[in-house]
């Protein structure tokens, strides 16, 4: 390989017996669990701490042909490089690589072969000890043209685990199917998070619609709605008023929108006379399985409450404490949401924030730890909240979210 950012190979004619070429990585973590994800080796000697601490090794050990894979980089990428072909590759693993081990793949040239352009290399890979881990032989076809090419730039990857999902789904899964009042389920989107709901013992669905789009939507999903009670609903409308309506009768303890429009639900679910209200401001909130936080993230209001007064942001405060609680963090860290984290005259977000802050600190909010205002940035990264030297429970930390308007 060149050292100005190109890939250049070693056609046949040029490689010499005893030419040699290396490599050198750092086991991480996240080489572990990419390489698992990737060739779909989930053994736990690999991944599972608990377990590898009671194995042979004691301690997480990289897949085999993880060490492989760098002999097979430094074929691919340096010698031969471009244009050559695997034909055959014997390996011995002779110890284990651990996280932090920084292993040196390494092949040297054993022997040419005219025939067909064939290489035998030598291969090892020893870590920073200098011990040896994978020892080898390949044979690759080298290439017969030269080929100078920029290297390829890779992405970066990051290791999504839903963790917050995870421990959601751990918190519901064992207990009661909540029976729950599914309006106008008549698109196969709508059917399948119902099913799949229902199969995880989430929820008992009660699907409210017209029964012939209910049924052509569950044979274009593919589920089977047999089991499922249907009351019957006109249209759209009419499902939504008699969704709403199981829910008040307590024949329903949830509701849960289908295939129809939110101003169609949410009318029939704010009528004076007929609907869900209670003494608070309904809200809407979203709750985020966010990479490397902790637990749920919630975020709100991010759909019906459009400018909301201080009022009512104080009760999309509640309301979202009040789910976080559900969810099962006990006393959630709620940042409240501007453009700055200083209290600006000109500013009304800033104000609301300081006046929403003040009414926790006198018991009008309840159950939560509040500040505001704070910039995103510094709501919920650490490092960027000690940059700006703000000191806050809250600040790096937030479980909650609440943004000032609609378009925040």
């Amino acid at each position: 390989m060149a050292d100005d950012g190109m890939i250049e190979n070693r056609t046949f004619d040029e490689i010499r017996v005893g030419d040699t070429a290396s490599m050198t990585r750092t086991l991480r973590e996240e080489d572990i669990k990419l390489f698992a994800l990737v060739s779909g080796d989930v053994n736990p000697a690999h991944l599972d701490a608990d377990f590898a601490a009671t194995d042979i090794f004691r301690r997480v050990i990289a897949h085999g042909m993880w060490g492989g894979g760098l002999i097979s980089a430094v074929l691919g990428t340096e010698l031969p490089g471009a244009g050559a072909v695997y034909l055959s590759q014997s390996l011995r693993f002779i110890r284990p690589v651990g996280l932090g081990d920084a292993i040196t793949a390494s092949v040297t040239v054993a022997e040419k072969r005219a025939e067909q352009s064939v290489i035998v290399l030598d291969c090892r890979c020893v870590n920073q000890n200098g011990d040896e881990v994978i020892s080898g032989r390949a044979e690759v076809r080298a290439p017969k043209d030269k080929v100078r090419r920029p290297r390829i730039v890779l992405p970066d990857v990051h290791l999504a685990e839903h963790r917050g999902y995870r421990l959601l789904m751990e918190k519901t899964t064992g207990g009661e199917a909540v029976v729950t009042a599914v309006a106008h389920p008549c698109s196969a989107a709508a059917i399948t998070a119902a099913v799949e709901a229902a199969e995880a013992g989430l929820i008992t669905p009660i699907l409210v619609g017209p029964d012939a789009k209910i049924r052509k939507a569950a044979e274009e999903a593919g589920k089977d709605i047999a089991a499922l009670r249907i009351v019957l609903a006109a249209h759209s409308h009419d499902a939504a008023e008699k969704a709403v309506a199981l829910v008040r009768a307590g024949e329903a303890r949830l509701l849960m929108k289908g295939s129809l429009h939110t101003d169609e639900l949410m009318g029939a679910v704010i009528a004076t006379a007929t609907g869900l209200r209670t003494e608070r401001r309904i809200s809407h909130a979203y709750v985020m399985d966010v990479p490397d936080h902790p637990v749920s993230l919630i975020i709100t209001d991010a759909a019906i409450n459009i400018a909301p007064t201080l009022e009512e942001k104080a009760d999309i405060i509640r309301n979202a404490i009040d789910l976080a609680h559900v969810l099962g963090v006990e006393e959630p860290k709620v940042a409240i949401l501007s453009a700055v984290e200083t209290i600006n005259p000109a500013m009304e977000s800033t104000l609301d924030a300081a006046a929403l802050c003040k009414m926790a600190d006198r018991g009008q909010i309840t159950g939560g730890i509040l500040d505001g205002p704070l910039a995103f940035d510094n709501a919920i990264s650490a490092a960027a909240a000690k940059e700006k030297g703000i000191v806050s429970p809250v600040a790096g930390r937030a479980d909650i979210l609440v943004v000032p308007n609609c378009g925040f």
